[in-house]
């Protein structure tokens, strides 16, 4: 019997559907039936998907649980994790930013020294700012941060944008830019002899 390949994606967020249909263009075949399911078997080639949370699948396949593993550029960025980037999917397109009100004092990134800045990212913005020797608190949220600033918790914002909407539904405006970010599948460094001939045999895309 064929050793599987298995596979993991986001079990909730806005890569999960766009992984499978990316998977599916690969020629794979899936039966997905609900958003609870955690493991998902190919119906014509000897793979699976896990589906996990978003920021576990660098240890998923850091640790060979998993062969390989679609994610966002971002969340390797914010993890620094050193794993093999196999290619870029297209899919998935967003940046990592700072916003601010816009109607505030806020304009430029020197205006952030000695601000507050509210994120889910915080590993990211301390880079970033350490680079720019800009000298800022980071208040880490889990949640929603786009509310931090008009109730007083941060003077600014570092979050993930696609189209800019939910920003300016907050008032807040793009000051810097900290990475374009977008869908990578990554590989476990762990050798497997099916590896190899699954990228070159079933992912026949330009990656």
């Amino acid at each position: 019997m064929a050793k599987k390949i298995r596979i993991a994606i986001q079990q909730k967020g806005r890569l999960r559907e766009a992984s499978i249909e990316y998977l599916a263009s690969c020629g794979l075949e899936f039966s997905v039936s609900n958003t609870r399911s955690l493991i998902a078997s190919c119906l014509n080639e000897p793979v699976e998907l896990i589906f996990v949370r978003n920021s576990d699948i660098p240890k998923y396949v850091a640790f060979g649980v998993a062969d390989f593993g679609i994610v966002g550029e971002n969340v390797l960025y914010e993890q620094d994790a050193d794993l093999p980037v196999v290619g870029k999917l297209d899919f998935g397109r967003c940046a990592l930013v700072i916003a601010a009100p816009v109607d505030g004092s806020i304009n430029a990134l020197n205006d952030l020294n000695h601000e507050r800045i509210a994120t889910k990212y915080p590993n990211s913005l301390k880079k970033f700012l350490s680079s720019h020797n800009v000298d800022a608190s980071i208040v880490e949220l889990k949640g929603s941060v786009e509310i931090a600033p008009s109730l007083g918790l941060a003077d600014a914002i570092c979050d993930i944008t696609q189209t800019g909407g939910t920003l300016k539904e907050h008032d807040l405006i793009v000051i810097e830019k900290i990475l374009d970010s977008q869908a990578v599948l990554i590989e476990s460094p762990f050798e497997k002899e099916v590896k190899a001939s699954f990228k070159s045999r079933v992912l026949r895309k330009d990656i």
